[in-house]
């Protein structure tokens, strides 16, 4: 078996276009998810009895379905049930945003919940509000204990970008089917793409860890 990598070569161009559409999918639907777990997180700890219903219904779906089916339902069947058409880009970050946020929320209820009572007793017997001291106590400490699987979630997300190609997204991925369709070079191609999702998730995750291996003490109570 011979391998050529000269269509790497002569389509880099063609590809560097979609690893910055993954990158930039990657990077939106990080922060997207974390500010709407954040969110859903909170509203199911303090929010008022008639909203955690519906939240706990909403994180349990997500972790029941798919983010393949989340992203591919988004796309083609709320253009049929609004009349508002999405770009598959935006299909793309509202499906991935709406699956992860959810696995975010049940972080950061653990991550707080993980907190001595105590501290928000202590907290109300200062005179702080609830607000307070869930900005000011809670949530400093249980950040730095949510970081280890806020690092894995940083992972899976970037990861499943690569699920955009389904829905014609122009990154990474896509581009290589693209590319391996038309040089009929699957192995080099889609082996390239391999190493260059490890190149970026690996030191990602790694400089994760090495930052909560520096600040792990000051989640401690």
């Amino acid at each position: 078996m011979d391998f050529d990598f000269s269509p790497l070569v002569d389509s880099w161009r063609f590809l560097a276009a979609g690893l910055g559409l993954t990158l930039l999918l990657s990077v939106t639907a990080v922060l997207t998810s974390f500010i709407v777990g954040l969110a859903v997180g909170l509203g199911r700890l303090y929010g008022p009895a008639w909203l955690r219903v519906p939240l706990v219904f909403y994180i349990d779906s997500m972790r029941a379905i798919p983010v393949f089916v989340v992203l591919v339902w988004i796309y083609f069947s709320v253009p049929i049930l609004t009349g508002h058409t999405f770009q598959p880009f935006w299909a793309a970050l509202t499906g991935i945003t709406i699956h992860v946020a959810a696995y975010v929320a049940e972080i950061v209820r653990a991550g707080i919940g993980s907190i001595r009572k105590g501290q928000f007793q202590a907290g109300l017997a200062l005179g702080m509000s609830r607000p307070q001291i869930v900005r000011d106590i809670l949530l400093p400490q249980a950040i730095v204990r949510m970081l280890p699987a806020l690092g894995s979630i940083v992972s899976v997300t970037i990861k499943d970008t690569a699920i955009a190609a389904v829905i014609a997204v122009p990154e990474l991925m896509r581009q290589a089917e693209t590319l391996a369709g038309e040089t009929y070079r699957p192995i080099e191609i889609f082996t390239t793409v391999m190493l260059v999702y490890f190149l970026i998730i690996f030191p990602v995750t790694r400089a994760i860890d090495r930052f909560y291996g520096r600040v792990a003490h000051l989640g401690r109570s």
